[in-house]
């Protein structure tokens, strides 16, 4: 396990009550690196979600963007309504933004006036592209047996000290949420497993903060930044 720097303060690994409104068995029936029923509820809710004003990420976007080269290239993943883009693209940087649901796609293209590219994680295959991949409060859907391998492809994509910015909803078991998203909730401890200690220069950073979601539940966040070696 590589070293993570982190505030977090991590309970033993258990199915935690609460988000998983009795479905724990997430694993069982997710099988490929994406989940039909997430990408389900962007595709029906596109318009709702996006449209529901909410804010660029201001905090942790600032400090994304304070580690980048001037007008760096940035991959955004799982870019939704697009404001962590246009914010990104406001200071100068070459954002290329991008979203696994044509939908959503959509609806950040015309908020920000230009394509978005529809992407999977799973088909992320470009090699040494990216100053920065920004993925907000996307990864969270990927199921546990493939984020290690969706954060290997991001690690590929990024130049040498890029750096990779990634949130999570913390907790101990995969699940899925009131809406059938699924989540894969992890610890800080197993997500830091999750990234590995190859290829990145110094510590993995997870931090925590309590904040909210869609659903409006309370809800542990956990921040992690890595920097490519």
């Amino acid at each position: 396990m590589p070293g993570a720097s982190t505030n977090s303060q991590a309970s033993a690994r258990k199915p935690v009550d609460g988000p998983f409104h009795g479905k724990t068995d997430a694993g069982a029936i997710v099988s490929e690196a994406k989940d039909s029923e997430t990408i389900s509820f962007y595709s029906n809710e596109a318009e709702a979600y996006t449209t529901r004003g909410v804010a660029a990420s201001n905090r942790q976007l600032h400090a994304f963007m304070a580690r980048l080269p001037s007008g760096g290239r940035v991959l955004e993943l799982g870019c939704g309504a697009g404001q962590d883009s246009q914010a990104m693209l406001a200071e100068g940087f070459d954002v290329t933004p991008s979203d696994g649901t044509p939908e959503m796609a959509a609806a950040a293209a015309r908020r920000l006036g230009r394509a978005v590219k529809v992407l999977l994680f799973e088909d992320i295959e470009e090699t040494d592209a990216y100053d920065g991949v920004w993925a907000n409060a996307c990864l969270l859907h990927v199921p546990r047996a493939h984020l290690a391998g969706i954060i290997a492809r991001v690690q590929r994509a990024l130049r040498p000290r890029g750096v990779f910015y990634a949130s999570f909803k913390a907790g101990e078991a995969e699940g899925r949420d009131r809406f059938g998203r699924y989540y894969n909730y992890p610890s800080p401890d197993w997500l830091a497993d999750a990234y590995g200690d190859r290829g990145w220069k110094g510590q993995i950073e997870i931090t925590s903060r309590k904040g909210s979601g869609y659903d409006g539940l309370p809800t542990d966040w956990l921040y992690v930044f890595a920097t490519k070696a």
